[in-house]
């Protein structure tokens, strides 16, 4: 539906996918069709996708935020490198299939070449970097959705850069957006130590984020050595300083998920159910260590 290249503005759709039954397939795997148009009942098959105009997304989300078991909120994925739209869009759907997170689903994709390599990676970083203004929008968009009381925003690998970044440039202009309550950073291609000071400078107006790192990330290993050994936001040693205590005071949770299952720069995705787990242990740890959560820890990942 969309390609790789680079548009003038952003463009919207609507899109519906239909998943297996859990009998028939791997929770935290997306089952792709072998040939078009694929079984539904073994594998995630595209059920509609329709381009839209913004009045009518607008219109569609606040249906969406009104459901029960969305209560307002939306949800928010931006991909990483290498990821194709399709592949973003399934990947999405599995997440938040297996996840059983609410709120009302909203993918941002960015043009991705969706290939690796060298090129590939660069292409992409310069990409991710030019849609910044175009995500602000979406956020825009979303937050001006009548129904919508709260957003998260869930990124993955070098979407996280394009994140930040976007965030950034908000808090700088002062309109970071007060409904924008979670952020939460899978596999960060950012510089670990950039994202220290410019947090920092963000304020203490600002969302809840949340890191899921993983000390065996193979890829992250070669970002870092592609950015000339400046660590990757993704790879730290959560327990280590200055990172345990910055970020302690800084009110960042952080997800060790090196032991879990799967592949290390995917693993929070394919053993969601598991990270969830470990999301919801901690929430109630929090309440019962302090007797009731301040509102900014109360911002819950939920």
């Amino acid at each position: 539906m969309f390609d790789s290249e680079r548009a003038d503005q952003v463009n919207y759709a609507s899109i519906a996918v239909s998943i297996p039954p859990d009998a028939s397939r791997t929770v935290g795997q997306v089952q792709w069709p072998t040939s078009s148009p694929g079984d539904p009942r073994l594998n995630f098959v595209t059920v509609s996708a329709e381009a839209a105009e913004k009045p009518a997304f607008g219109a569609a989300l606040a249906a969406a935020a009104k459901k029960p078991r969305a209560r307002g909120r939306v949800l928010v994925f931006v991909h990483g490198f290498n990821n194709r739209f399709d592949e973003a869009v399934y990947r999405f759907a599995q997440i938040v299939h297996d996840s059983g997170a609410p709120g009302a689903p909203v993918l941002f994709s960015w043009p991705s070449r969706g290939s690796v390599s060298l090129e590939a990676y660069k292409e992409d970083a310069e990409s991710a970097a030019q849609s910044r203004d175009a995500f602000s929008q979406v956020l825009d968009a979303i937050a001006a959705t009548p129904n919508v009381k709260e957003v998260t925003v869930l990124c993955h690998s070098m979407g996280c850069y394009l994140t930040f970044e976007t965030l950034r440039a908000r808090a700088i202009a002062g309109r970071i957006g007060a409904k924008i309550k979670n952020v939460l950073f899978v596999a960060p291609d950012v510089d670990a130590d950039s994202f220290r000071t410019q947090l920092h400078d963000m304020g203490a107006v600002r969302p809840r984020f949340a890191l899921f790192v993983s000390r065996d990330d193979a890829p992250l290993k070669l970002s870092k050595s592609l950015h000339g050994g400046a660590i990757r936001l993704g790879g730290i040693d959560p327990d280590q300083e200055p990172y345990a205590a910055e970020f302690r005071r800084e009110g960042v949770e952080l997800f060790d998920l090196t032991r879990l299952h799967g592949r290390a720069h995917s693993r929070a995705f394919d053993d969601v159910t598991t990270v969830m787990s470990m999301i919801q242990a901690r929430l109630v740890g929090e309440q019962q260590g302090t007797g009731g959560v301040s509102r900014r820890q109360g911002a819950a990942v939920r």
